[in-house]
């Protein structure tokens, strides 16, 4: 994926968590409504995020790591790591909503901190494969995938 394209999508991930965090906060001071608001923002940027970057994906593809060679077994094991929780942040915060959208708060009020923090750890870790692949070192190959080269013929 383009170096521009990864920047967008952290920044997507970084609007996405500060705002998340910004909304647990207004929650612990029994600001539902502001609560509500940012977690609606969060998801947005969320969603932007999961779009801009299968968009990419699909049509510009993915880079691969450029560091030394000696780093890329430990690189692609972090990014495993990332990808996993990504995954199971973006699993629970679909849940989440739902749980809000349904007025089931109690249940809401157990899961969302766990969601919350798969967020951040995810965004973190999102952060640091950004500046691995784009920023410490230069990004490696491009993996073109099958809808690339139709798009592109």
């Amino acid at each position: 994926m383009a170096a521009g394209w990864g920047l967008v999508n952290e920044l997507f991930m970084i609007v996405s968590s500060i705002t998340a965090a910004f909304g647990w906060a207004a929650i612990r001071r029994n600001r539902v409504h502001l609560h509500r608001k940012l977690m609606i923002t969060a998801s947005v940027f969320g969603a932007m995020f999961f779009v801009s970057y299968a968009l990419a994906t699909l049509t510009i593809g993915d880079a691969t790591f450029g560091g030394p060679s000696g780093m890329a077994g430990a690189y692609n094991s972090f990014l495993q790591v990332h990808v996993a929780l990504a995954t199971l942040g973006a699993i629970l915060g679909v849940l989440t909503l739902i749980l809000a959208a349904r007025r089931r708060f109690r249940k809401h009020k157990r899961v969302a901190p766990w969601t919350a923090i798969m967020w951040f750890i995810s965004a973190a870790t999102g952060l640091v494969v950004y500046l691995l692949l784009f920023v410490i070192f230069p990004p490696g190959p491009t993996i073109r995938n099958v809808l690339h080269l139709i798009f592109s013929s």
